[in-house]
């Protein structure tokens, strides 16, 4: 600053012109560096809540060093039935989640994607679960968790906001529990249920409740959270697992945590712990049941949105991401009133991964497993699929193949599942069989990247 001088003084020597100078040149790059911070950390994916003073420091606000990584996801895909109008009023939502990787930070992403009117949720917490199965805390690890430091976060209708960092620390392989209250929800809910998992809701603000006696309300979906994030010293990256209900876990044991990409992040843990030339992930799950590459639901927007529709935001705008799975393209030929082409799904396939090249990001491929014996099996469909896996398998689709049809098929009857490996319905598997597709992998064929295309 300068100072004022007597009459007759001459002004500012020199010298404190140039320190002066160099203060403010100081000043502006140190606010330029901190707002590139700012909007670097949200990557896009979503918005902050901007709204009232700021709270006192969080005592439990990170400290710690690593690199923020996904450890678990989910895609919206619809509008909960019966919350259209009346929402879920003056309720607590406790939403369990399984991790892949652990971290000593977290942070969460919710949604309001099928909202048509702003989502106020006035209080939302993490904390571990204190057993499985159950709504319980650990009561040493509940947090309240803030959104641009303040307690309430509102999400736009159609939107998505990221809350701020909050120091815990999260193991990999355990339960999180994530509670938002809201005190009007003016519906619709957006939701991704039969998730293969128990969550649970309760009247009132029970968001900080670590007894779980109040959640007496049981359901297979998660609402509003659509991610968790952690600052991990254990992972460099995420992989997104981009798919249809065979990725979703479908017919997996409820609770159990045995989809192949809960057995895929296991794997690649076991490998880098003992030593071995892997890459460190964490994996989230983007499968939707009934997905399909070309054609979504109905509803504005639509529920069980199309893979080329929400690719973007449920792969590539995931945190950290280095490579995606995708396994895609049983339903297009399954449920069109008519064949699909081959080169529809083909070219569907293709967009996705030029997508995701323009990212820097690998993709590896997944050959369509057999459905034979399935009630929308035919000779015709059955063409398409292995006209598919032709191309697949030949290199022209993907940066790499998992080959999930060889390792599943009867070879006694290719067109169908081997027994060992069917849930039952002669299209999903059962969780050997998502074991197997697990095993499937070369796990060094997941290290790496392509140039980004620009």
């Amino acid at each position: 600053m300068t100072r004022r001088h007597h009459a007759g003084s001459v002004g500012v020597s020199p010298t404190k012109h140039s320190a002066l100078l160099a203060a403010i040149v100081s000043l502006i790059v140190a606010m330029s560096v901190a707002i590139y911070v700012s909007v670097a950390s949200d990557d896009g994916t979503a918005q902050r809540s901007v709204a009232g003073p700021r709270p006192p420091h969080n005592s439990a606000a990170p400290v710690s060093t690593g690199t923020w990584v996904g450890s678990w996801s989910t895609a919206p895909s619809a509008a909960e039935p019966g919350t259209e109008t009346a929402g879920l009023h003056d309720r607590s939502v406790r939403n369990v989640v399984h991790t892949s990787v652990g971290g000593t930070a977290a942070r969460i992403t919710l949604s309001n994607l099928y909202g048509r009117l702003p989502l106020t949720l006035t209080h939302a917490t993490i904390a571990l679960a204190a057993a499985d199965d159950s709504a319980a805390a650990l009561p040493q690890t509940m947090r309240r968790l803030t959104f641009n430091g303040i307690t309430t976060a509102v999400v736009p209708p159609g939107g998505q906001v990221m809350s701020d960092a909050v120091g815990i620390t999260i193991p990999y392989d355990s339960d999180v529990l994530i509670t938002t209250y809201a005190p009007a929800e003016p519906g619709p809910v957006t939701v991704h249920a039969h998730v293969r998992q128990i969550s649970y809701a309760a009247q009132g603000d029970h968001a900080d409740d670590v007894t779980g006696t109040p959640y007496t309300e049981q359901v297979e979906s998660w609402r509003y959270l659509t991610a968790l994030d952690v600052l991990s010293k254990e992972a460099h990256g995420t992989l997104v697992a981009f798919g249809d209900s065979l990725t979703e876990g479908h017919s997996s044991t409820m609770g159990a945590n045995r989809r192949w990409p809960d057995v895929l992040a296991e794997r690649l843990r076991e490998a880098a712990d003992a030593g071995q030339d892997v890459p460190r992930y964490g994996v989230v799950n983007q499968g939707i049941g009934g997905n399909r590459i070309l054609t979504g639901g109905n509803g504005r927007p639509a529920d069980n949105p199309s893979g080329l529709t929400r690719f973007a935001r449920d792969a590539l705008g995931r945190t950290n991401v280095k490579v995606v799975v995708i396994d895609l393209g049983i339903n297009d030929i399954l449920r069109n009133p008519s064949v699909t082409e081959p080169d529809q799904i083909l070219d569907g396939l293709r967009t996705l991964v030029g997508q995701a090249h323009g990212r820097g990001i690998k993709v590896i491929g997944a050959t369509l497993m057999p459905f034979g014996g399935h009630r929308g099996y035919s000779a015709d469909r059955e063409a398409v699929r292995q006209e598919v896996n032709a191309e697949i398998r030949a290199g022209r689709v993907f940066d790499a193949v998992v080959d999930f049809d060889r390792a599943l098929r009867d070879p006694y009857d290719p067109r169908r599942f081997r027994p060992v490996y069917d849930s039952g319905d002669h299209l999903h598997p059962n969780d050997r069989g998502y074991e197997r597709m697990a095993h499937e992998f070369d796990l060094s064929e997941l290290k790496g990247s392509v140039p980004a295309l620009l």
